[in-house]
C-alpha cells in the first residue's frame, strides 16, 4: 500500500485528464472505427432496450488487435484468467502488452489480473495506459471506480462511475454504486 499512494494522486490528476477525453466526439478517437464509434452511439442512449447486445459488440470489436498471434495471446490469458491461474494470465498479458503496446485491450486485461491478484498499484498503472489509448473504455473506468472505492477515494469513485454512465448508463451496479457514493460524499460534506 505504501508504494500505492505516491502514485496514485498523479494517477487521480491524469483520469481526470481522462475524463475530459471521454466527453469528446467518437470520431476523434483513433482508437475508434466507424463502427466502434455507432456502436458506443447507441450505448449511450438511455432507453437503448437492446444493450447487452451493443455492449458485446463493442468488447468483441475491442478485443480484435488485427494480429492473430496477439488475439491469441489475449485469448489465452482470458481462459489462465478464467480458470483462476492469474500467474498464467499475467505471464500471456504481459507478452500481449510488450507485442502490442498500443492495444489498449492488452492493458486492460492485464489490470484485471494484476486486480485479481491483489496488485492494485499494478492495475492502477495498466488502466492508466488503457484509458490512455482508449478513454471511452468502460470497463477499464469500472475498474478504476471499483479500485477508487476500495481504497476509500470515493468522491474520485463516484467521478469515474459517473463517467462510466456518461458513456454506458445501463449497468444496474454503476447505477447502484452511484447512488450510494453520492449518499456518503454529501454525508461526509455535511
Amino acid at each position: 500500500m505504501g508504494r500505492l499512494l505516491p502514485s496514485l494522486n498523479r494517477f487521480v490528476t491524469a483520469f481526470f485528464a481522462a475524463v475530459v477525453l471521454v466527453s469528446a466526439p467518437a470520431a476523434v478517437m483513433a482508437q475508434d472505427s466507424e463502427e466502434i464509434a455507432r456502436l458506443l452511439g447507441e450505448l449511450a442512449k438511455p432507453d437503448q432496450p437492446g444493450w447487452e447486445q451493443i455492449e458485446s459488440s463493442i468488447i468483441r470489436e475491442w478485443s480484435k488487435s488485427g494480429s492473430p498471434a496477439m488475439d491469441l495471446l489475449l485469448e489465452r490469458g482470458e481462459e489462465a484468467l478464467e480458470a483462476g491461474d492469474i500467474d498464467a494470465a499475467i505471464e500471456h498479458f504481459t507478452a500481449l502488452t510488450d507485442h502490442a503496446p498500443d492495444f489498449a485491450e492488452g492493458w486492460n486485461a492485464r489490470a484485471t489480473a494484476f486486480f485479481h491478484a491483489d496488485e492494485l498499484g499494478l492495475s492502477l498503472a495498466d488502466i492508466e495506459r488503457t484509458l490512455a489509448l482508449n478513454p471511452q473504455h468502460f470497463g477499464a473506468l469500472s475498474g478504476l471506480a471499483i479500485i477508487l472505492e476500495e481504497l476509500g477515494y470515493d468522491a474520485e469513485a463516484l467521478e469515474a462511475y459517473r463517467a462510466v454512465e456518461s458513456i454506458h448508463p445501463h449497468r444496474p451496479p454503476v447505477k447502484e454504486a452511484i447512488e450510494r457514493l453520492e449518499k456518503e460524499v454529501e454525508g461526509a460534506r455535511l
